[in-house]
């Protein structure tokens, strides 16, 4: 079995086509979507339509909770999407759930973790810094999730980063953005996980991709200061 996980698509149509097309290749029985699906400046419309025919959401990230209206702030952004989006995105990206769970319960995917697309499953902020999330805290915030439940892996999105771990059985994977990287490779991501003789093996993927093409959509047709942020941020591969 071959599942093909994306997540952070933010919008950017250039980065998720040049992904769909290596997925495909990978011919995986099922695709899953981590969300954080259109909240970004490069082609949101497309981003969302090839998303639907492709890739529908399987849950809800923090920013589509922003685009549905069920997280206040960040309005100007907000407003512009829904000017460019079809109506009904926000009650679609509303009704998604937090976590899902397919291949008999065996994989978890949730955006930030299976009890908040909002929360960091393998990162934890301490005093100012950023470090790897203590096997104490990733039991925590797996929230029941376990070997003993039947669990094998649970992959999330929501950081930006390629992580893997294992905590009393369970790998732990942070699938890569397929936009906004912050590593400095702004290469799309996707991850596949292959299930041979009863257990999971996970491959990151890495795919080029028009980057330059979508950041010369975000500047052009983005809202002003939203899009030149965008477009320098898809061009460095990292926030500026």
């Amino acid at each position: 079995m071959r599942l093909a996980i994306l997540g952070d698509v933010h919008g950017n149509a250039s980065a998720l086509q040049a992904v769909l097309g290596d997925l495909r290749a990978a011919a995986p029985d099922q695709v899953l979507n981590l969300g954080d699906t259109v909240w970004g400046c490069a082609d949101p419309a497309r981003a969302w339509a090839l998303q639907q025919e492709h890739a529908p959401p399987t849950v809800r990230g923090n920013t589509d909770e922003r685009v549905a209206g069920l997280k206040a702030g960040k309005e100007e952004m907000r407003a512009w999407l829904r000017q460019h989006l079809p109506p009904g995105i926000g009650e679609t990206l509303a009704a998604l759930p937090t976590f899902h769970d397919v291949a008999g319960g065996e994989v978890r995917v949730a955006h930030g973790s299976p009890r908040s697309s909002w929360e960091d499953l393998m990162l934890t902020e301490d005093g100012g810094h950023t470090r790897p999330a203590q096997f104490a805290e990733l039991r925590e915030r797996l929230d029941g999730f376990s070997v003993e439940g039947g669990g094998r892996v649970c992959v999330v999105g929501h950081t930006h980063r390629e992580m893997l771990t294992v905590v009393d059985g369970i790998t732990v994977v942070n699938a890569g953005p397929v936009s906004r990287q912050k590593d400095g490779l702004p290469l799309a991501r996707w991850v596949q996980l292959t299930r041979r003789t009863g257990h999971w093996t996970v491959e990151f993927r890495r795919v080029p991709y028009d980057v330059q093409g979508a950041a010369a959509w975000a500047r052009q047709h983005g809202p002003p200061r939203a899009g030149a942020h965008e477009a320098q941020w898809l061009a460095a591969g990292r926030e500026p």
